[in-house]
């Protein structure tokens, strides 16, 4: 857009009062040289106004092209840049800098009225529905920032100075003028009050939208369409809100999508969460979170990787002292059609939950579990999720359904199924079991904790595939560590096996997506209690930071692990301890992927093929059933796992070949 403008000379005026083009006071109307007056018509101009130059035609839905200019609107207050298409307003656009190339068509009402902050600083109450956990949005919150803000409230300092911080990126937003921002298209809308619209955004159709931001940006645009109201909000890039979803006091994160009538309030989502169909309310869905059924809803909860079933609900109010109950719901869990949960309760990371429970439980140290409803008891089988082909499949869907495509990604995501924030889980699931086991005695049919049921048979069978899992995680950490290094000798060996940081050991936490050790949190929790940090690009900085260096903390991590369950340090590590555990490596990857191939089995079976073939005999429903769903022998996922068994045993044998070239003569 030009930065200089011009006054209207005479002959200028009197071509646009002739195009019924009216003005209280031409005299504040100033254009761009090469304006041509013949592209505005039938328009009422006030108050300050600059117009830029119309000389393009404009592309529109279905091949058709109209001259840039304007038509058929009042604008009030308003710089409009080059080649804007601007026609039939039916109320008017007042103070708003409208950038190049913006398309206005058929709209009711476009305005900014006193100074607005567009949604920035809205306080939205996560989790506990009657307050307390507040998150002010901004236009640049990652889901870290969010969940140090909501969760760490014994920190009274850090909360302090971080909404501090967002309040002063708030200040620095307000203004008395909105931006459409270049390349947008406003079309068929019809009140839009006080709300930023970014660069490339599509607004089609949409009923209301008040007080918010569309971060659009050209790589990747925000999609708002039709019957939409939104009041409150902000929608990152790549976001989609559509078809007469309703949010209130809402952040909508990258490559998000909520629609098909979707209605939330009062709760915040991050990259690639989808809302369809049901409806939320204080909810903090971390990445990846979806629900995608009419009867669903999500209330007064922590989310994330979550798949909600069907039906899917929950309850945060006991009649008491109001809706003050919250649950969490670690990454990677989902949830059964009809299931049901009693807030206050804690749902270990990548658990199925079926049926309805009443009791306020906490499975978080025994992750991968089912919780079942069982004659209303609520009934956990321990680490039985690991053997679910589902479960890995959807651990390696989730990189190829990131749909950001800003080069600016907010959310730091890190998608292993296995970590030190899960295995740290896992040990401490096989010691919970095993003192379970001792207290309770080895006779129990029942053993009774934190308000579920663990059947014997199932507390044993758990403790295996918990050691089996964590042998497997310590083992690709090894692999991975000494991967195309040959040491000359066991001095070299040990080097190779000495972590470059001392961040890492201890306990890890998922901050809604980004894992990290709890030591690299405190210290960042500590320098902006301490002012050290005092903007938030360095609190972001900080969490990119920590993504950053993962496999630095976790090798930290797996060989503190690794040395305790040697009973020694790394300087006294010999070749023949690291045999034996890439022994122990190689037998629990090829159980695990054994178990998880009889898995993908059962999708082939017999069972599985009722309702092909439906007017033939048993050889057409097999034709039938092999058309669509491919056969056993062809399934890709199948083969994959056939292939990983082959090349970690490879990988397994040529590291051990490796060792004993080292062994002691």
């Amino acid at each position: 857009m030009e930065s200089g403008y011009r006054p209207l000379s005479s002959d200028e005026i009197a071509a646009l009062t002739g195009q019924g083009c009216s003005c209280s006071d031409w005299s504040k109307v100033e254009v761009a040289e090469g304006f041509d007056p013949a592209k505005v018509r039938m328009t009422h101009f006030s108050g300050s106004i600059n117009l830029g130059v119309f000389d393009k035609d404009v592309s529109f839905f279905g091949g058709v092209t109209k001259p840039a200019g304007i038509s058929n609107a009042t604008i009030h207050n308003c710089t409009i840049g080059n080649n804007v298409y601007i026609n039939q307003v039916r109320n008017y656009i007042a103070n708003y800098i409208i950038e190049d190339d913006v398309v206005i068509d058929e709209i009711g009402l476009l305005a900014v009225e006193g100074k607005s902050s567009f949604g920035n600083g809205t306080e939205i109450a996560v989790v506990n529905e009657a307050g307390g956990r507040e998150i002010p949005i901004y236009d640049h919150l990652s889901a870290h920032t969010a969940y140090i803000i909501a969760f760490y409230r014994h920190r009274p300092k850090v909360i302090e100075n971080l909404q501090k911080m967002i309040a002063d990126y708030t200040a620095s937003v307000t203004s008395s003028s909105g931006l459409v921002g270049k390349g947008a298209k406003l079309i068929n809308c019809r009140i839009i009050k006080n709300v930023k619209i970014g660069p490339a955004s599509v607004v089609e159709g949409a009923n209301r939208l008040e007080n918010g931001s569309i971060n659009s940006c050209p790589e990747d645009p925000v999609y708002i369409g039709p019957g939409v109201f939104g009041e409150d909000f902000i929608c990152c890039s790549g976001s989609k809100v559509t078809d007469g979803t309703i949010i209130y006091k809402c952040f909508v994160g990258q490559g998000t999508v909520l629609a098909k009538q979707y209605s939330a309030e009062n709760s915040v989502y991050f990259a690639n969460c989808g809302g369809f169909h049901g409806e939320a309310c204080a909810v903090f869905a971390g990445p990846y979170t979806v629900t995608h059924h009419k009867s669903t809803l999500l209330i007064a909860g922590l989310f994330s990787f979550l798949n909600a079933g069907s039906g899917t609900n929950q309850s945060n109010h006991m009649y008491k002292l109001g809706p003050t109950h919250q649950g969490v719901v670690e990454r990677g869990s989902k949830t059964a059609s009809d299931s049901y949960m009693l807030w206050p309760a804690k749902v270990g990371a990548f658990t199925v939950v079926m049926g309805r429970h009443y009791r306020n439980s906490d499975t978080s140290d025994l992750p991968f579990s089912y919780l079942i409803e069982h004659e209303d008891e609520s009934v956990l089988v321990p680490g039985v999720n690991l053997r679910s082909v589902g479960t890995v499949r959807d651990a390696r869907k989730w990189p190829n359904r990131d749909r950001r495509k800003s080069p600016d990604k907010l959310d730091c995501i890190n998608f292993r199924l296995l970590s030190p924030y899960t295995i740290q889980k896992m040990l401490n699931g096989c010691r919970l079991l095993e003192n379970l086991k001792t207290t309770s005695g080895k006779n129990t049919e029942y053993y009774t904790y934190n308000n579920v049921r663990i059947k014997s048979s199932s507390l044993d069978k758990g403790i295996k595939l918990y050691q089996t899992g964590i042998a497997k995680f310590l083992g690709n950490c090894l692999i991975k560590r000494l991967e195309n290094k040959q040491p000359n000798n066991v001095g070299e060996l040990r080097a190779l096996l000495q972590p470059e940081t001392n961040v890492g050991p201890g306990k890890w936490v998922d901050l809604a997506g980004l894992f990290a050790p709890e030591e690299a949190v405190q210290k960042l929790l500590s320098d902006i209690e301490s002012g050290a940090i005092r903007q938030l690009s360095d609190v972001t900085e900080a969490f990119r930071s920590m993504h950053s260096r993962y496999e630095a903390y976790e090798w930290a991590w797996a060989a503190n692990v690794l040395t305790q369950s040697l009973s020694k340090v790394i300087d006294k590590i010999t070749a023949d301890d690291i045999i034996e555990l890439t022994t122990r490596w190689k037998k629990a990857v090829v159980e695990l992927d054994h178990i998880l191939h009889a898995d993908a089995k059962k999708e082939f079976t017999s069972t599985a093929q009722i309702g092909y073939g439906l007017d033939g005999d048993e050889k057409s429903k097999q034709a039938d059933f092999a058309a669509v769903r491919g056969t056993f022998e062809e399934d890709s996922f199948v083969s994959e796992i056939e292939e990983h068994i082959t090349s970690k045993t490879a990988l397994g044998d040529e590291l051990i070949s490796r060792m004993e070239k080292l062994r002691q003569p």
